[in-house]
């Protein structure tokens, strides 16, 4: 039987999942953390049997020996699996990828170009790219970029007011969150078509955490910009910030571009608020002044960019949470639409807090949803067409 792989290679990470290539069945999904340091591999098989296990540092020192890992795992689990495709979640696709693209030389070299863009998550993807073609020859290895969704939104929702030179150089808004933002887009077509086909926003929240408005299924505007550094904050990262703020670090407190980059990617955020941590359910449980307050910020900002979204699609007929905090988080989704009658929208607060599908009262003029993402499927299913018409472009060559 065969099957498709998807990888989403981050700078310590690669999380992973094996789909049946004909029905998209998923056979498992897991992830390597701490390659290089801690390295733990986690999985669930099948949605039945969950196995973890510590891996040795040495054994596991980068991307290419945690897929020996990971595909060491997948000949116990499942012998003589043929792999088809494999498909890659890259974050940054630039101006020119605006769907998914096999990857072959030039494209690789040409993705490559793009990491100044997205330097904390290209170099990792493509390693994963590379590691990919070594231990699967013969599959097509098919790009998925998380900019795509996002490249036939309006012109002034993907510029900036600098010289138009530097937008045709290709500095622009992006947007990112893509292949989430297209997986709850199908989902909510199914689940509730008309409301698909009105204005809708998805609020992406969980470590990384972006809004999107959509109209009739396209994206029209994006909390992310150039980089993945724009708009809501987010786990260590921090969202929204005048660029006079840059200027002085470097002129005044003398902090180099790399450190600036650590500064705003991974001090910032939840954790640099807080003082404590970037994870929400352990802020939710710490009670301080500064976990509070960080909590604070992080819907104001939501719901700050929640009424910037509403004023692009002149209206709202359906909010959507996903990610790890919007799918799971009853107290920020709940605080999220507090006060938000005016436009019509009312919780339903038993439904909210289960965590049911439709969140929304049956008063409520705009329904609310909680659809949980599954970007990996959406990796799968580009893979397996992209797949097909290499097989077909073979055929009739």
């Amino acid at each position: 039987m065969t099957h498709i792989l998807t990888l989403n290679a981050g700078s310590s990470s690669i999380k992973f999942a094996l789909f049946e290539a004909d029905s998209l069945d998923e056979r498992v999904r897991g992830q390597i953390e701490g390659i290089g340091t801690k390295p733990h591999l986690s999985a669930r098989i099948a949605e039945a049997e969950k196995t973890e296990q510590d891996l040795d540092a040495a054994e596991v020192s980068d991307h290419a020996s945690a897929l020996v890992a990971i595909l060491a795992l997948m000949d116990d689990r499942f012998s003589g699996a043929q792999v088809k495709a494999v498909g890659h979640r890259i974050v940054h696709g630039g101006p020119d990828y605006g769907s998914p693209v096999i990857i072959d030389e030039d494209r690789f070299a040409a993705l490559e170009k793009l990491i100044p863009l997205a330097p904390l998550h290209q170099p990792h993807n493509l390693s994963g790219v590379r590691a990919a073609q070594a231990a699967f020859p013969e599959a097509t290895q098919v790009a998925c970029f998380d900019t795509a969704f996002h490249r036939q939104h309006p012109w002034v929702n993907d510029t900036y007011a600098l010289p138009l030179e530097l937008y045709e150089e290709g500095v622009r808004r992006y947007g990112f969150h893509g292949l989430s933002y297209e997986y709850v887009t199908r989902a909510l077509r199914q689940l509730a078509p008309m409301h698909a086909a009105g204005r809708v926003v998805v609020s992406h929240l969980g470590n990384g955490a972006s809004m999107c408005a959509i109209q009739d299924g396209q994206s029209v505007g994006s909390t992310m910009g150039f980089t993945a550094l724009d708009g809501l904050p987010m786990g260590t990262r921090c969202g929204q910030l005048d660029p006079g703020v840059v200027l002085y670090l470097m002129a005044e407190k003398g902090l180099s571009a790399a450190e600036i980059e650590n500064l705003l990617y991974k001090q910032s955020g939840l954790k640099g608020l807080s003082g404590i941590s970037n994870d929400m359910r352990v802020l939710e449980e710490a009670g301080t002044i500064e976990a509070r307050r960080a909590i604070d910020y992080f819907v104001y900002r939501i719901r700050r960019e929640l009424g910037a979204m509403v004023a692009i699609l002149s209206g709202l007929d359906a909010l959507v949470f996903c990610g790890g905090i919007g799918e799971n988080a009853w107290r920020i989704r709940e605080r999220v639409c507090q006060d938000f009658g005016w436009l019509g929208l009312e919780l339903d607060e038993s439904q909210n807090r289960a965590g049911e599908t439709i969140i929304s009262s049956q008063r409520s003029r705009v329904r609310v949803f909680i659809i949980r993402t599954n970007e990996e499927l959406m990796i799968a299913s580009h893979a397996a067409e992209k797949a097909q018409e290499a097989i077909a472009s073979a055929a009739a060559a």
